[in-house]
């Protein structure tokens, strides 16, 4: 059977630039599982098309990869970064690719984000035994997820299933639906794409009435603030990507939400000078959730200033309408 693949990164120059000429490797730091060594592949190939210049990946074990446990007792997203990171620091490598909504939103010293690719789809999807959809799985069927925002979500819309933690690379946990362990999981849709999974999905979750991760389906392409490659990396950015993700980002920001806070952020273009925001808060339980919705020009969040502005307006809303109750929010506490 052929595997469905996501598709490749484009090249995006920005106008009146051009990188050429430079037939150094760039090293590129990835994670070693099959998903990031996927998507950092995109990167890669994108980057030789854009530039003339080889890369090659460098894999990196983190924290996250090694680990077992819940995610948000061994420190949140972040424990697949830190390697990471540490290793762009030490000149281990030229830049490095993460899932954007596995990067904190702390800014980090010394490192920039250098490029946002074209995004895949932000959407959640169900991975059920004999196809059904969330709706149509048994009474009280176990779902896996080691998400507190799925989780929110799962119950909310059916208070009787067993949401159950879950670890593991995609195909680790597929196969814990196929052996009958779950009756069904939920991942991110971009990343059962990109490794050629999506027979596996019976139900994509509107992207409205369902909002994900902020960054959810994107990549951050990270160098160090002194690079001398900061040029060279720019030409992948797509700009549809970068003011989605990064205002739903700036939004995770202003919230100050730990990791085991159930917090669905997604951002969208609407038209070509509007971009439409969802911003909700959920208690653990699903009984209860606070949402915000806007129209933002897209002008006037094309900018970090603008983009905190945007921010700091829609979490205003959301305390004072008690998300703060629900959740675990350092943000509440303004």
């Amino acid at each position: 059977m052929l595997r469905e693949q996501a598709p490749r990164i484009p090249a995006c120059p920005r106008r009146g630039r051009a990188v050429t000429g430079d037939t150094g490797a760039l090293r590129l730091g990835t994670r070693a599982s099959l998903l990031a060594t996927t998507q950092s592949g995109h990167v890669a190939d994108a980057l030789r098309a854009a530039t003339g210049r080889e890369v090659e990946l460098v894999p990196i074990t983190t924290d996250g990869d090694v680990l077992t446990g819940p995610l948000a007792q061994l420190g949140g997203t972040g424990v697949f970064v830190a390697a990471l990171r540490e290793a762009l620091l030490r000149g281990e490598c030229d830049l490095v690719v993460h899932s954007m909504k596995d990067l904190p939103t702390a800014p980090a010293p010394g490192l920039r984000i250098g490029a946002v690719p074209v995004r895949a789809s932000t959407r959640d999807a169900l991975c059920a035994r004999d196809g059904h959809t969330l709706a149509g799985l048994p009474h009280g069927a176990v779902v896996g997820s080691g998400s507190p925002r799925r989780v929110a979500q799962l119950l909310r819309a059916r208070p009787d299933l067993q949401v159950r933690g879950i670890r593991g690379n995609v195909d680790t946990r597929l196969r814990k639906v196929d052996d009958g362990e779950y009756d069904a999981i939920v991942l991110a849709e971009a990343g059962l794409s990109r490794i050629g999974r999506t027979a596996r999905i019976s139900e994509a979750f509107d992207g409205d009435a369902w909002p994900t991760s902020a960054g959810q389906g994107a990549l951050a392409v990270e160098v160090r603030t002194d690079s001398e490659f900061g040029d060279v990396v720019a030409v992948l950015t797509d700009a549809e990507a970068e003011a989605t993700a990064l205002l739903e980002r700036a939004v995770l920001h202003r919230l100050e939400a730990g990791c085991a806070a159930p917090v669905g952020i997604a951002a969208r273009v609407a038209g070509q000078e509007s971009i439409a925001l969802v911003a909700e808060v959920y208690a653990l339980d699903g009984a209860r959730s606070i949402r915000v919705e806007r129209t933002l020009a897209r002008a006037a969040v094309a900018a970090d200033a603008g983009r905190e502005a945007a921010a700091t307006d829609v979490v205003r809303e959301l305390l004072d309408a008690g998300a703060g109750d629900l959740a675990d929010l350092a943000g509440s506490s303004r």
